[in-house]
């Protein structure tokens, strides 16, 4: 798996994260994943999943990136009862991950497809850490071809595909390839679970969109821009989120 990661420009990557933040800051940051996935598996567990509500829902939306201040776009766009059977039938439907993942992103309404894939990722992976991952267009854009996963891959490894379950399959392996090399680009200390590697990955994207800004937006534009600490946890969707717990 190694092979086909750059464990160069993880470990620069690393150093340049290191620079803006300290350890304890992402170390805490695996932590709040930590307590966001039992939320989610809280809300979904095969306890409770058969009595969704539609403040359960809108509270996992509010936990996500892409739909934390479009939540309504969602839950307005459909039944409560429609949204939670796709809901039910992502986690534990009978069909193969990649199917069930194309058929939550072509069957929910609202928003862009873009939205919906982060949102049927994140309800994957926060429900079922141990079995699922994550899949954001900041790790992988297939529109734009951009995000973190190619920035610590090589060539060789493909991330296109004809439809959103197979691109989640293969962010998948991008995801495994990056987390295999945790020791030697020294990043495991974060946390020796994906959450661990969810957050480097996010770090990844932050860096990278700090140069590309710096180098594209003025001086004055760039003072506003968030901290590294900041714009990571929005990216996760556990920015403020002692506030966040509080309003759910």
């Amino acid at each position: 798996m190694s092979q086909l990661v750059d464990i160069s420009a993880a470990k620069e990557f690393m150093k340049e994260t290191l620079d803006r933040v300290d350890r304890a800051e992402l170390i805490s940051m695996a932590s709040d994943l930590d307590a966001k996935s039992r939320h989610f598996r809280y809300v979904l567990g095969a306890d409770q999943i058969g009595q969704l509500t539609p403040s359960d829902v809108t509270s996992l939306l509010k936990f996500t990136f892409a739909t934390r201040r479009h939540h309504a776009k969602i839950t307005e766009a459909q039944s409560h009862d429609m949204l939670a059977e796709e809901i039910r039938n992502l986690l534990h439907g009978d069909q193969l991950v990649e199917e069930r993942f194309e058929r939550f992103v072509n069957r929910v309404q609202g928003g862009d497809e873009g939205m919906r894939t982060e949102l049927a990722g994140e309800i994957l992976h926060f429900t079922k850490p141990d079995i699922y991952w994550l899949w954001s267009r900041w790790m992988w854009d297939p529109a734009k071809k951009t995000g973190a996963i190619p920035l610590l891959t090589t060539e060789e490894f493909d991330l296109q595909g004809s439809h959103a379950g197979e691109i989640y399959k293969k962010v998948g392996k991008g995801i495994a390839f990056v987390h295999s090399i945790g020791d030697a680009a020294e990043f495991r200390f974060i946390s020796n679970n994906l959450f661990g590697t969810d957050v480097f990955l996010a770090c990844v994207y932050v860096v990278y969109a700090y140069t590309v800004l710096r180098l594209r937006m003025t001086q004055e534009f760039n003072k506003v821009m968030p901290g590294l600490p900041e714009f990571t946890r929005r990216l996760l969707g556990i920015y403020r989120m002692p506030q966040l717990v509080e309003k759910i």
